[in-house]
């Protein structure tokens, strides 16, 4: 596969995922996790607001008036007789998060709708700008006809709305409880109103309620009422398709200021402390069965009355919002995800985790200050969509350059024990000193040339299959000489063999390794000689050359055809001096003498020409070195020693 389509591919496989993170973001199918991650992300407590102040119905109270459900409406009455029996310190508002649905008997009820009238005296307003009583709307899931006549099933059918008795919701305004309550279970978003079935309008149009075919929300209700009491316009917040809008918290449980009721009742809280302010009375005890999950504080339940609170200073404070319109939510996530998979493709792994750590914090700051309106109005981004998308990035970019770096390090590494003596290789690779130049670089190195004597008048009389298993035998024997000093072999050519020393990687005398290579390899074939001998009546031997100096070493060829080799004048010297080279006969060049005199003996031949070479060099026949734990020294006599080609050409191989 050619690189520029292995780069298309990767494209379309970048652009296809950055679309599957775009359709996750818009239609949430992890629901649960993404409202983890951005209620974490989105909710700054800002601090709840002193305008509201919370009377709870709390274990204080339970415990001097006895169980809830017992209480006579007057209890009630009272209440709000005292929080406006003082005008001047009297509330804005007060919201009843309490149900009085039916009738419990003539005296407390015309008690309870009486204190109404105290209000409206003591006020001079009417008693529904001043008090907010609570509704509950009765969802049923029934059949029903869309705009195109096509039946369907309505789960949120509103089936009845559960309102005060009579004589009381005619005097206060009214507002439906009911909690929000999303699919992870958790409370983070609010409604201002539902639409009121028209047989449920007919119901109460006697009682004048709903004229509008509309119903607020026990909150906005609240709000609505104080925004007036206040000479402020209420501003009704943007909501999605289900008339749901987020509200952030602003504080958490028991955060908001709250006193008991019980304390109230008992005059111990001054008047002061409800003055021009938002009163909302609730449960505030456990077991009182009305408390929620709310998405601020996952630990701990909070009262219905605190969600209330929390909804309605988001109101006064402008701090709902929406999901961002999904056109610009799926341009953003493409862009940051393609984007980040494209300029990844070629970077290092450090690179990649650095951008993608940078992306990420500046994808959850741009959620922030989404949340926080910097464009003049809020709104939120799914977050967790684009962090795995970036995370899973992240792991296959792990896998593809750290992972798979290592398994192609390996390979190669394995590659290379087949000619580099395989402890070097094990040594460098476990000190990370691994660094293999592609192309030529210049180095310092010892190239030894090794062929095989008389090979073709042995080879001519025997079966090829004969023929290769000897060949194998003495190449096995070249090459085991070669990697036992730590030699790099370079190539086979035919039955001759090539070495390189110090290359591709550094090794400390290496010059007399190479020397150390040719003796073992003249003693092996002695005995290997020998055998050939007794069983066809032939036999071979070597001729080898040694030279040293700067060579041009790397990997040399094609695209589709490589190889690593040494090329140059140090190379040709080396190969001319085998060629030159009688059987068993080990031909140095004067450098190589020069560097290793002290421990080898050898007789000079006297300078010879060589071929493709103007000038004639200084040759020398190795007669003994020092051991090399492969063989005994061995000694030839200077005579044998100096028998050499008087044709100057190659010898029969």
């Amino acid at each position: 596969m050619s690189k520029k389509y292995k780069d298309y591919i990767y494209v379309i496989s970048a652009v296809a995922a950055a679309v599957i993170t775009a359709v996750m973001a818009v239609f949430n199918p992890f629901y649960a996790l993404d409202s983890y991650v951005t209620d974490k992300l989105y909710t700054k407590l800002s601090g709840t607001s002193q305008d509201i102040i919370i009377i709870g119905i709390d274990e204080e109270t339970l415990a001097e008036y006895g169980k809830f459900e017992l209480w006579s409406r007057e209890r009630s009455a009272d209440l709000i007789e005292y929080l406006y029996s003082d005008v001047e310190n009297a509330p804005a508002v007060t919201a009843m998060d309490i149900m009085y649905i039916s009738e419990s008997g003539q005296p407390a009820d015309d008690a309870l709708a009486g204190a109404l009238d105290t209000v409206e005296a003591t006020t001079g307003s009417d008693p529904a700008d001043s008090v907010v009583l609570g509704t509950n709307v009765v969802y049923r899931g029934a059949l029903e006809t869309d705009a195109d006549g096509r039946m369907i099933y309505n789960t949120e059918h509103i089936a009845d709305i559960e309102i005060p008795y009579a004589d009381l919701a005619t005097k206060a305004s009214l507002g439906f409880t009911n909690a929000c309550i999303a699919e992870d279970g958790c409370v983070r978003n609010a409604m201002t109103a539902v639409d009121v079935p028209s047989d449920i309008s007919e119901r109460y149009s006697d009682l004048g309620l709903f004229p509008d075919g509309r119903h607020e929300s026990f909150a906005y209700e609240t709000y609505k009422v104080y925004s007036l009491h206040k000479g402020m316009e209420a501003v009704r917040p943007a909501q999605n398709l289900r008339g749901q809008y987020r509200f952030l918290f602003s504080g958490k449980t028991g955060e908001f200021q709250h006193v008991s009721l019980r304390a109230v009742l008992a005059g111990e809280v001054p008047h002061e402390a409800f003055r021009g302010k938002i009163v909302m009375v609730g449960a505030y005890a456990p077991g009182s069965q009305d408390a929620y999950r709310a998405a601020i504080d996952r630990g701990r339940s909070m009262y219905g009355v605190e969600i209330h609170a929390n909804i309605v200073q988001a109101l006064m404070q402008h701090k709902t919002m929406l999901p961002m319109v999904r056109p610009v939510l799926v341009i953003l996530t493409m862009a940051i995800v393609a984007g980040f998979l494209i300029f990844a493709r070629k970077r290092k792994l450090s690179v990649i985790l650095i951008v993608s750590g940078v992306l990420a914090g500046l994808y959850m700051l741009l959620g922030r200050m989404l949340a926080g309106g910097i464009f003049g109005k809020r709104m939120f981004i799914p977050a967790v969509y684009v962090l795995l998308a970036l995370i899973i990035a992240d792991i296959y970019f792990i896998i593809e350059k750290y992972v798979l770096e290592r398994i192609k390090r390996k390979h190669t590494l394995d590659v290379f024990k087949k000619y580099v003596a395989p402890e070097v290789v094990d040594n460098l690779s476990k000190s990370g000193d691994f660094e293999l130049h592609l192309g030529g670089e210049k180095r310092d190195v010892a190239v030894l040339f090794v062929d095989i004597r008389g090979f073709t008048p042995l080879s001519e009389g025997l079966q090829p299959e004969t023929v290769v298993a000897i060949l194998n035998e003495y190449l096995a024997l070249t090459t085991k000489s070669i990697l036992d000093h730590k030699g790099t072999l370079d190539k086979f050519v035919g039955d001759a063999t090539m070495a390189v020393f110090n290359a591709p990687f550094d090794q400390e005398d290496y010059i007399y390794e190479a020397v150390a290579a040719a003796w073992d390899m003249k003693a092996g074939s002695k005995e290997l000689g020998e055998r050939l001998y007794r069983e066809y009546g032939k036999t071979v031997g070597f001729g080898v050359g040694v030279n040293c100096g700067v060579a041009v070493v790397g990997n040399i060829g094609c695209d589709f055809r490589m190889d690593y080799t040494a090329i140059g004048d140090t190379v040709n010297t080396a190969a001319r001096l085998e060629a030159n080279a009688k059987t068993e006969q080990i031909l140095i060049s004067e450098d190589v003498y020069e560097k290793i005199k002290d421990r080898i003996e050898a007789t000079p031949i006297g300078e010879i020409p060589l071929k493709g070479k103007s000038n004639k060099i200084m040759v020398y026949s190795v007669d003994s070195i020092e051991s090399t734990g492969a063989a005994e020294t061995v000694n030839e006599t200077p005579a044998a020693a100096a028998g050499m080609d008087d044709t100057g050409g190659t010898n029969e191989g």
